[in-house]
């Protein structure tokens, strides 16, 4: 327990970085760049990001689950992996041009074939991160993860300002897994066989298809907003719609990495041991969300000030659709471990219900409601999340044996204190002069807000606050020791 506390702190710190580090690229790339470039860049990676399903074919979640991992069966996890990521690669070079024409963005093919060679590249560092993160060597992924990050960064900038436009981002995704390829060479696991097979593939092959349906929902749900604002609006549409979505996902930029790390890997060998996965995941998520909930209700509190702080004001055009988005990130926060959970207990399949419903309903109330503005657009986003809750409440009873009620119980305290948040964070903002620059809004009231924060949790008794309490004593102790 203790090894995996050390790797969610050094997990942390590194992705706050690399996350910082990317947060400032965006913020200047959206002044050299502009809209429809961000957008076809958005419609073209979320294209990409469908076949990277593919091309996994659950290999990563084979490799942190699987009980006994022997050669045969790294070997042939390595076979699989490679296979299925080279014959996409050639699939996407050579529908490149195609894709263009579908979308009347010819654009997007040079990108397309640029993405194209990162997946063929992508095995040679992926095997070894998902044996790391089986392992929580979290010190050996962040050093990995800050290098590629900084040489991603300058790759973006500097072809940015050199006007390569859109396929600067794609040649920084290019800079970015060779770094991780190069770097992860004297990482390797001595245990990870250097040839490939596909002598022993049935079992690989069988984990694979049961966890494909559900990966291939799940990034087609993710990419769909992109698509379907692409083809029923424009490209500016969807960078807008793309920046107030990365906006609401703030939170997720930043902690997200830590929340999730290792949980597939927590999760299983929990199961394996007969504990309560049920329990676990009420834990995990009332944490996630004593700290989520707050993010999202102060992000729609100052939507319009944090916009043009990062961004600038020629993007204002996305606030509208930032309430439709926050709403449904509180909702799909409360699921957030749902699919790690299925596939822990062996059952990856069943995580693709709930998806498949997000995924239909999104599509069907796009085509009725769309009146052409990314504020509908965002609440028919968040129509389909809500949809789909009670798919996973009655799987969530049936699998993990644990009510919603109870669930509820357990969640009450994050709901309580970010209307509490949400509440002093709108008196506070309307005490303060209109004409008061944002980024002076937000600076005098982080203080106070921290603080407002730290005492909700406190009178609604959250469990977030004994993990705050033990952080502040370790943290005591190691700069005062003794």
């Amino acid at each position: 327990m203790a090894n995996i506390r050390r790797s969610l702190y050094v997990n942390f710190f590194a992705s706050t970085g690399t996350t910082l580090i990317q947060f400032a690229v965006s913020l200047v790339l959206a002044r050299m760049l502009s809209p429809s470039d961000i957008g076809i860049y958005s419609m073209t990676i979320v294209l990409i990001n469908i076949a990277h399903v593919f091309q996994d074919f659950g290999i990563g979640s084979y490799l942190q689950r699987e009980k006994d991992l022997t050669q045969e069966k790294l070997r042939a996890a390595m076979g699989v992996f490679f296979t299925t990521s080279w014959l996409i690669a050639a699939a996407i070079y050579a529908g490149s041009d195609w894709f263009g024409r579908w979308f009347n963005e010819p654009r997007m093919a040079p990108v397309m074939k640029i993405l194209a060679i990162c997946f063929a590249l992508i095995p040679f560092a992926s095997i070894t991160h998902s044996l790391l993160t089986r392992e929580f060597a979290a010190t050996k992924q962040a050093w990995v993860s800050i290098i590629s990050t900084v040489v991603s960064a300058v790759t973006c900038l500097g072809l940015a300002g050199l006007g390569f436009g859109t396929s600067s981002m794609a040649w920084a995704n290019l800079a970015n897994i060779v770094t991780c390829c190069l770097a992860y060479i004297p990482l390797r696991p001595k245990y990870l066989p250097w040839l490939p097979s596909l002598r022993h593939w049935p079992r690989v092959l069988h984990f694979g298809l049961s966890s494909l349906l559900t990966n291939c929902l799940a990034a087609a749900n993710n990419s769909i907003p992109d698509i379907l604002l692409g083809k029923l609006g424009n490209a500016t549409l969807v960078g807008f719609f793309s920046r107030a979505n990365s906006t609401v996902m703030i939170f997720f930029h930043i902690a997200g990495s830590t929340a999730n790390y290792g949980s597939e890997s927590y999760l299983a060998q929990a199961h394996h041991r007969g504990e309560s996965v049920g329990e676990l995941l009420n834990k995990a998520t009332s944490l996630l969300t004593g700290i989520a909930w707050t993010a999202f209700a102060l992000t729609c509190v100052f939507s319009k000030e944090i916009i043009i702080v990062l961004y600038g004001e020629k993007w204002l055009p996305s606030v509208p659709a930032m309430d439709g988005l926050l709403v449904a990130c509180a909702v799909g926060t409360i699921f957030n471990y749902y699919p790690a959970a299925m596939s822990a207990i062996g059952k990856p399949h069943l995580a693709a219900f709930p998806v498949a419903t997000i995924l239909l309903s999104r599509i069907a109330f796009a085509l009725a409601l769309f009146d052409g503005s990314i504020w509908s657009f965002s609440w028919i986003i968040c129509a389909a999340t809500i949809v789909a809750t009670p798919v996973l409440i009655i799987q969530h009873r049936i699998y993990f044996h644990q009510g919603f009620a109870t669930t509820l119980t357990a969640l009450w305290p994050s709901a309580a204190t970010a209307i509490i948040c949400m509440t002093g964070a709108a008196f506070l903002k309307m005490s303060l002069p209109a004409s008061l620059a944002p980024m002076s809004v937000l600076l005098i009231l982080v203080l106070p807000l921290a603080c407002l924060w730290y005492c909700a949790l406190r009178m609604t008794g959250h469990p977030l606050t004994a993990e705050i309490h033990g952080i502040a004593a370790r943290f005591r102790t190691a700069v005062v020791p003794g």
